[in-house]
């Protein structure tokens, strides 16, 4: 069973170790490193990755002094029990949303909560949303999705200014909201999180995606040449089911595939080596092949003029070059195989004439760069936390695209465990890498890691991208904590298997906070 206790004595597990002690105690030695240094963002707004979001869908911030707990009343002028958080949108006045999918089962006037809405999420669990500036639209009895609009942030009833007052109930008792929606992705830091899709809009991911999140393939822009001219060509039936396969082991649609299969060759029709030395199906220069060719057909051999070989190669080559990163990444993925505006549009044209599709990765996209090694370390008192929560979590189940409180992948645990600590990371792994990598924290060598560091390696999406993080426990004997994969779900293991991947790389977060504090 988890809860305060488990985390309390994960808590104390972490500080009563020798080892750990020691190596957080020497990482903070002068004031200055205390100082809490505001996070970056990556461009974008943040997706919805799980059953709960804040709600709103704009920038935020919780009202000072207004948390839950006992307090004295500004109006009624005795001490009461605030049985929620205030909180103000940023500007005021924004629409307020549903937390998480539900039954409405009150919408109306409440006396000293004005305007209210309270939905039954099922489970025992409720949220209330209370001041809002006119009668919701909603009515008793209606089904709500995550996201969908409750009303407007207003100040009825006994309020001094316009705020939202959101409560959560479990089996009937008023709770935090702010731990209960850390533990379950939906941190409430304040950071402005993207409308999901309307449940008739929710795309089809399969279970292989990360994070359950994903980005439909950006429209084609101008300037263009090729495609102007020539349309796209029908799909030989032997070249699609192999564009499609490629494109299912690499997370990205195959029409994209299918988009640089036409503008190279036509699918086929014509694989004449090029007046530059390119060759194949999809135009491979050999030095290229040789840093990226994939066996596509299983025959034990990797030869550039295999059809199934040059199609999986290119899949191969784009998750290299970033293309799950956001709309920028796959723009700058096919500008790495051919370095040409109009060729990343006419690719761009034909992958949307031949349907278009998901690419299952994070919609932000991180301009990852080497890291702030100026930035102070985050300090000890915070990185124990990060990893009591993560401790906490130990016996839980891995599934992919879950995000907690009983269920997790990898990049859902590194997330929510520095959620704890109020910081808002990406929720893939690759895409937290390269938050770390823009200037949240820096990178050190296998020799200098210590506790509360990531690591990541390359995994399902090949060799050329990172798939996997964990938080490093015990550096001299190379124990994490991290959800592992189905077989193990989450606990205490090893990450010494991976030292000799393609990729292995270990990071340590900075000092950051979404809404940093004063030195002490």
């Amino acid at each position: 069973m988890k809860g305060v206790l488990a985390v309390l004595a994960a808590l104390a597990l972490l500080l009563g170790s020798p080892l750990v002690t020691a190596v957080l105690v020497a990482s903070v030695a002068t004031p200055a490193m205390d100082q809490e240094h505001r996070t970056l963002f990556c461009e974008r707004t943040l997706p919805v990755t799980g059953h709960w979001r804040p709600p709103y869908e704009t920038a935020y911030a919780l009202t000072p002094g207004s948390g839950f707990g006992h307090r004295f009343h500004p109006i009624h002028k005795e001490w009461r029990l605030h049985a929620g958080v205030d909180m103000t949108s940023q500007p005021a006045g924004a629409t307020v949303v549903a937390a998480a999918a539900g039954t409405v089962t009150a919408a109306g006037w409440t006396g000293g909560g004005g305007n209210a809405v309270t939905i039954d999420h099922g489970g025992g669990t409720s949220t209330r949303y209370l001041h809002l500036a006119a009668p919701s639209p909603l009515t008793a009895g209606q089904a709500v999705h995550q996201g969908q609009r409750i009303g407007l942030e207003g100040s009825t009833g006994d309020s001094t200014g316009s705020h939202l007052h959101f409560e959560v109930h479990v089996r009937g008792e008023p709770t935090d909201p702010v731990p209960f929606m850390a533990q379950r992705g939906a941190a409430l830091t304040g950071v402005a999180v993207a409308p999901p899709p309307a449940p008739e809009q929710v795309p089809d991911l399969p279970e292989a995606g990360e994070g359950g999140i994903g980005f439909e393939l950006p429209a084609p822009g101008h300037p263009r040449q090729d495609s102007l001219h020539n349309p796209p060509l029908p799909i030989p039936p032997a070249i699609q089911e192999l564009y499609e396969r490629a494109g299912s082991e690499y997370a990205i649609p195959w029409t994209l595939l299918a988009g640089i299969g036409m503008a190279e060759t036509a699918h086929g029709a014509n694989t004449a080596t090029s007046s530059a030395g390119a060759r194949g199906l999809m135009q491979f220069m050999p030095a290229t092949f040789a840093a990226y060719g994939i066996d596509g057909d299983g025959d034990g051999l990797t030869q550039i003029d295999n059809e199934a070989d040059s199609i999986f190669s290119a899949a191969n080559y784009l998750t290299a070059s970033g293309v799950h990163r956001g709309d920028p990444g796959v723009r700058a993925a096919l500008l790495a195989y051919n370095h040409a505006q109009w060729y990343v549009n006419d690719v761009l044209f034909y992958a949307h004439a031949y349907g278009g599709g998901l690419v299952l990765g994070d919609p932000l996209h991180c301009d990852g760069q080497g890291g702030n090694p100026d930035l102070p370390p985050v300090s000890n008192e915070r990185v124990a936390k990060m990893l009591a929560f993560a401790a906490a979590q130990e016996g839980d189940s891995y599934v992919l695209g879950a995000g907690g409180p009983d269920a997790w992948d990898c990049s859902s645990l590194t997330q929510t465990a520095m959620a704890q600590i109020g910081i808002t990371a990406p929720r893939t792994a690759q895409a937290q890498r390269d938050w770390l990598a823009m200037g949240n924290g820096f990178r050190v060598p296998l020799e200098a890691a210590r506790p509360g560091d990531l690591f990541f390696f390359d995994s399902y999406l090949g060799p050329h991208t990172i798939g996997h993080v964990g938080f490093v426990r015990d550096p001299a004997t190379y124990t994490s904590i991290e959800a592992a994969n189905p077989t193990k779900g989450v606990g205490h293991f090893s990450y010494e298997h991976a030292l000799d991947n393609n990729i292995f790389e270990i990071w340590r977060l900075g000092n950051i906070d979404d809404n940093p504090k004063a030195p002490s």
